[in-house]
């Protein structure tokens, strides 16, 4: 069990069961047209030292690193690393992959941008969330960017279902919603079922909204950031993600 005890992170994000739900939404294509993104919008021109906070198993650190930057990826699951240093192999890429707590990060001003994508932000309490952010900016060097990525609260609960089922193979993942107007947390009392065993995955993750985003932001000193929906398009009342850039004050 992690450090914090809100649910088993460790069984959560197990590595065969996570691919099993998502593998087949995390195509190539995806993710090349995600790293294009990011070269866009974070003005990734020339050789940058980059931060990948939850960095899973690689799919944007080895991209990055292959577009020559220096890349360091930071996930708390070892079978996530072993992937990702498995395919960063394959490609013949150099990645400083870790394995560590983004709550317990300690990298002072060293680099250029920071990411934490595809909704890996909120899983924690409110003070450890809030602590992530002020982590990742100082991990930043003065002008550096940091990016986040995460559900627009307010468009999810526009239309969330109570619950929806995958079936692959005769195997099964059954999600089931709710959430939780007073603490502002999704909940998802998640079910595995493969080769006929049971697996009860309950988690949650904290939802913000675009006025809380921009609190967490000041919180934390960042004073210069836009936020956008998805598809790189200004975010709107009907964006279902937020995607913050923001920068990190340079010292006079």
């Amino acid at each position: 069990m992690s450090a914090s005890a809100l649910f088993n992170l460790e069984a959560v994000f197990e590595v065969e069961d996570y691919l099993f739900a998502y593998r087949d939404d995390l195509t190539d294509e995806r993710s090349d047209a995600e790293v294009a993104s990011l070269v866009k919008l974070l003005e990734l021109d020339s050789p940058m030292k980059i931060l990948d906070l939850a960095c899973g198993f690689g799919r944007h650190t080895n991209r990055l690193a292959a577009l020559g930057h220096s890349v360091t990826g930071v996930d708390y699951m070892p079978g996530f690393l072993r992937l990702a240093r498995e395919k960063a192999t394959e490609l013949g890429v150099q990645v400083d992959y870790r394995q560590g707590d983004m709550r317990q990060i300690n990298f002072p001003e060293v680099f250029d941008r920071v990411l934490l994508l595809f909704t890996s932000f909120g899983y924690f309490k409110d003070d450890e969330n809030e602590l992530v952010i002020k982590n990742m900016v100082s991990a930043l060097k003065p002008g550096g960017y940091l990016m986040l990525d995460i559900q627009n609260r307010d468009v999810v609960l526009k239309d969330l279902p109570p619950a929806d089922v995958i079936e692959k193979n005769g195997d099964l993942l059954v999600n089931r919603f709710s959430f939780d107007v007073l603490t502002g947390r999704f909940h998802n009392r998640r079910i595995v079922i493969r080769d006929g065993i049971r697996k009860d995955k309950p988690f949650s993750i904290r939802l913000y909204n675009a006025t809380e985003v921009s609190d967490l932001l000041h919180g934390a000193g960042l004073v210069e950031y836009k936020l956008l929906g998805e598809d790189d398009q200004p975010l709107s009342a009907y964006s279902r993600r937020i995607v913050v850039i923001a920068k990190k004050p340079i010292r006079v």
